[in-house]
């Protein structure tokens, strides 16, 4: 995995912050692969909440976030909401 244990519990952090402590957050994508190089942080996550527009929210302020601490790292973030299941 090409991210520090610090950039981990920081991600995790901030989207549960935004989205509640309950929510699942994973890493998906080409920065699993160590090999890899480049890309964009691939994220998966099921927040806590189901309320679309309560994650159209959290999701831009999430994001801006993230972007910062980060250092304008572009983040993907792909939204299942708990019961949906797709």
């Amino acid at each position: 995995m090409r991210l520090s244990l610090q950039q981990t519990q920081q991600i995790v952090s901030t989207l549960r912050q935004h989205f509640g402590n309950q929510s699942l957050v994973y890493l998906f994508g080409s920065h699993l692969d160590d090999q890899a190089r480049g890309g964009d942080i691939d994220l998966y996550l099921e927040p806590e909440t189901s309320d679309t527009s309560l994650i159209a929210k959290a999701m831009i302020k999430a994001k801006a976030a993230l972007y910062q601490q980060l250092a304008e790292q572009k983040i993907d973030l792909v939204i299942d909401r708990k019961g949906w299941g797709w």
